[in-house]
């Protein structure tokens, strides 16, 4: 099957390239800058922007099915616009194209007005995405765990930088972490199952834990103190985010929408997917551990996140 992957240089899409391959796939990649791209053996690669019409429309090519990636969270405070645009024109492309499915990896979170922006935003992407002429099946996970997600790089540096944390209520919030191995399985594994095409799944770990406990565990994966956290009854996203900018390596930019994020309980209520893919899913602290990959031994931080579309 000829696949296409946009956000390929992403913390997602960088992994999902050589997994597609790795399942026989012909994949051709989407990027906006083709010569800062290292791209693995046989993969096809077409630069273009998904925020100019036409300039991408090439990739689009004898394509049978494609991955949406792309995430403008990184961009500034105008996040949400530039995905609804990028979104719509993309589904546009891929319609007049002829594909005959896409397959999106979004959010996990309650319906209503009570989500965040960010989450907000993921499931606007999603419906503008459905309204193309093609299969849409769409992926809704919680924090990815792994080197390079910038939620876990904010819940690393919590945990290991800081011995006393003053939080805000939604440390009691349950979440369902997933390992990035994990999402990449489920990924490839909806391609190759018909049956999942047109379908919205949740996806995640096999542990529900309060974002509290999600940061204790990691200090004590990572052999450091546990801090000692102390919610309180007001701290708004915003004073968060500032705050989150003084201990952590994340940009503001990213910091307030996956802070605001972290007020919704993000857990899978519904478990269909297993009935068509199966995944040996990965405990949390195995999964922490793996991402990782022993640079705390060392005493130094996990490198930084960098590219745009974590999801």
């Amino acid at each position: 099957m000829t696949v296409l992957v946009t956000g390929a240089t992403g913390f997602v899409g960088s992994r999902l390239v050589p997994a597609l391959r790795a399942a026989d796939h012909h994949v051709q990649v989407l990027v906006r800058d083709a010569g800062g791209y290292d791209s693995p053996d046989g993969v096809e690669v077409f630069e273009g922007d998904l925020l100019e019409p036409g300039s991408f429309d090439a990739c689009l090519d004898g394509v049978d099915a494609a991955y949406y990636l792309v995430h403008s969270m990184r961009t500034g405070s105008d996040f949400e616009e530039r995905d609804r645009t990028a979104a719509r024109n993309f589904a546009d492309a891929a319609s007049e194209a002829g594909l005959d499915r896409v397959v999106y990896l979004g959010g996990l979170g309650e319906e209503g007005e009570q989500l965040s922006r960010h989450l907000r935003s993921r499931r606007e992407v999603e419906a503008v995405l459905g309204e193309g002429s093609y299969d849409l099946t769409t992926l809704r996970a919680a924090i990815i765990i792994g080197d390079g997600s910038a939620s876990f790089e904010m819940v690393y540096d919590l945990a290991c930088r800081l011995p006393v944390m003053v939080t805000p209520r939604w440390v009691a919030n349950e979440c369902q972490p997933i390992a990035i191995d994990d999402v990449i399985a489920y990924l490839v594994g909806v391609l190759d199952t018909p049956e999942t095409a047109g379908t919205t799944y949740e996806i995640g770990g096999p542990d529900v834990l309060t974002y509290r406990e999600v940061i204790e565990r990691t200090a004590s994966v990572a052999g450091r103190r546990v801090p000692l956290i102390v919610p309180v009854p007001v701290l708004s996203p915003r004073l968060s985010s500032y705050w989150i900018g003084l201990v952590t390596d994340i940009d503001r930019w990213v910091a307030r929408p996956l802070i605001e994020g972290l007020r919704n309980p993000v857990v899978v209520t519904d478990d269909s997917i297993t009935d068509h893919v199966s995944v040996n899913l990965t405990q949390f602290d195995d999964s922490v551990a793996q991402a990782l990959g022993g640079v705390e031994a060392q005493g130094t931080a996990p490198p930084r996140a960098t590219g745009a579309g974590e999801r």
